[in-house]
């Protein structure tokens, strides 16, 4: 969308008879006003504020002015993870001990501005556009601190690397990441350590990326002082030096010469970044996408409300674990609010909690609403952090869901996966198998694989109770098992299509020696 002189005085109008203090309130009103959305559903707040931020040095709009909110009363030094001083003597970490690099949480903030302002050479300081935060860990021992936010908008060595024009720089600029911060702590002594904590961060930065803003991330950057450093780390993780920076730097609105060139170091997080990047804009869009998910706009008054098949009885019988004193909405409104939402699109818990509050008060009420007004963010995530409730909300859309697919004829992939996030400390994540329709994409079973076995157990728990007779089961090699093959096919009537590898030597030469020319054999 292009914003011109009509778009501006629409925002100037909201800023000035709309009765909100704040610009992030100013910012969620223009995104309800043009429905600038994240692709997680979620009103794209944070960027229109940076937007509205950048129109008014351009003076397109007037803002009110900024006010600095105080710290949190209950943020005690004890909340404060890391605020510790730091140790005298060197520390010794073990020889051998599990590596954990993981975004950090919004206690942890304070310590990691702290620790940068205390020990890395450039301080601590705003991070622009889309960042994450990460802190590494050697076992228990807290070892390194990363930062990573949006990419440079002028890197003349980068652009050549890949190939872009003006044009599509601007339209592909938010897949690039830029390393804005790399610290090894002062006390920490440990012969490549940097070099593993950077590319343990590197497996997982465009997931990470993709989970918290909606579209994953093609290529890393990072700016390297050569007076004081020579990259050795991001060689010794297969970064690639493209050349040296002009010497300019942003002082405001204007670049200015500061005559310190920097050393431009960038690293492909996809074999075909380059190719991704410079793939015309046009082009992509028109491209079409092998599981399209098109907006569905879902009126809840369209479901059964009440009796057999309803949303609100569905969820009957749930157990709540809250205590009744000072519940404002019952357990079985808020997950048939937050099924409406899925059906809808929304694609996480800030997406749900805003399908709520843009829902009409008469629909919320046909939900089961008791209270004067939608459910808020935090009441969503504290009831869906519960295991018990999500096993249970599982195991009854599930069968919901089935009245309306139909599997004859369609195909059904067997797929594992470790839930983002659900590691704690030492205790590994949630590792699921999920039965997913290939056209749909849609999950229409899954159960946790138990930590001290493997998928392969968990494959006659997820179909044991899905019509799936004559549809095709696909899978990788993992599931590429005689016993597998056996229940497909009968016991429940299906067909399947498995993966073979080199480490099925026997099965993979039995194929080869049959010479099937076509497919399927009886072509």
């Amino acid at each position: 969308m292009t914003l011109g002189s009509r778009e501006f005085r629409e925002i100037q109008t909201i800023v000035n008879t709309g009765g909100l203090r704040t610009r992030a309130e100013i910012a969620l009103a223009v995104c309800k006003r043009y429905g600038w959305r994240r692709p997680g559903g979620q009103y794209a707040v944070d960027s229109v504020r940076l937007l509205l931020g950048r129109c008014e040095q351009e003076g397109l709009i007037r803002l009110p002015t900024t006010r600095r909110r105080a710290c949190a009363k209950g943020q005690t030094r004890e909340s404060m993870q890391w605020l510790v001083p730091a140790p005298v003597e060197p520390i010794e970490l073990p020889a051998v001990a599990p590596l954990q690099v993981r975004p950090i949480t919004s206690d942890e903030r304070q310590g990691w501005r702290l620790h940068m302002q205390r020990h890395h050479y450039l301080g601590d300081c705003p991070h622009v556009g889309e960042t994450i935060r990460y802190a590494a860990f050697w076992g228990d021992e807290l070892v390194a601190l990363l930062g990573w936010a949006s990419a440079s908008q002028h890197n003349a060595p980068r652009d050549q690397y890949i190939g872009w024009d003006t044009a599509t720089r601007a339209q592909r600029l938010h897949c690039v990441v830029n390393n804005v911060r790399f610290l090894i702590l002062p006390w920490i002594h440990k012969a490549h350590l940097a070099s593993q904590v950077l590319g343990a961060n590197l497996r997982r930065l465009s997931a990470d990326w993709e989970a918290l803003y909606g579209h994953r991330v093609w290529l890393a950057e990072t700016f390297v002082d050569s007076s004081r450093f020579q990259g050795t780390c991001y060689r010794a993780s297969n970064w690639m030096y493209l050349g040296q920076t002009q010497g300019f730097g942003r002082h405001g609105k204007k670049y200015v010469r500061h005559g310190n060139p920097k050393a431009v170091w960038v690293y492909s997080l996809h074999r075909r970044a380059r190719e991704q990047l410079c793939a015309p804009f046009a082009q992509r869009e028109q491209e079409p996408s092998p599981m399209p998910k098109p907006t569905v706009v879902f009126d809840p008054s369209r479901l059964p409300q009440q009796g057999e098949g309803s949303l609100y009885e569905l969820f009957e019988g749930i157990v709540d674990f809250r205590k009744p004193q000072g519940k404002r909405h019952p357990l079985t409104f808020v997950l048939a609010l937050a099924t409406c939402a899925v059906l809808s699109g929304c694609k996480n818990l800030a997406a749900i909690t805003q399908f709520g509050a843009d829902l009409p008060r008469e629909h919320l009420l046909l939900l089961g609403l008791r209270s004067s007004r939608a459910p808020s963010e935090r009441t969503v995530r504290r009831i869906f952090k519960d295991e018990a409730i999500v096993s249970a909300l599982d195991n009854r859309v599930q069968p919901w869901f089935l009245q309306y697919v139909s599997l004859q004829s369609k195909g059904l992939a067997l797929d594992g996966k470790t839930v983002r996030g659900s590691a704690e400390g030492k205790e590994p994540g949630v590792h699921l198998v999920s039965a997913v329709t290939h056209q749909e994409g849609t999950v229409l079973a899954q159960v946790r694989v138990p930590d001290k076995t493997n998928e392969i157990k968990s494959v006659q728990p997820v179909l044991e109770h899905l019509p799936i007779e004559g549809a095709v089961v696909t899978g990788d090699a993992m599931f590429t098992q005689k016993h597998i093959a056996r229940y497909i096919v009968e016991e429940k009537k299906a067909d399947y299509l498995l993966t073979v590898k080199d480490n099925q030597p026997t099965l993979r030469k039995d194929i080869e020696d049959l010479g099937l020319g076509a497919f399927p054999p009886g072509a």
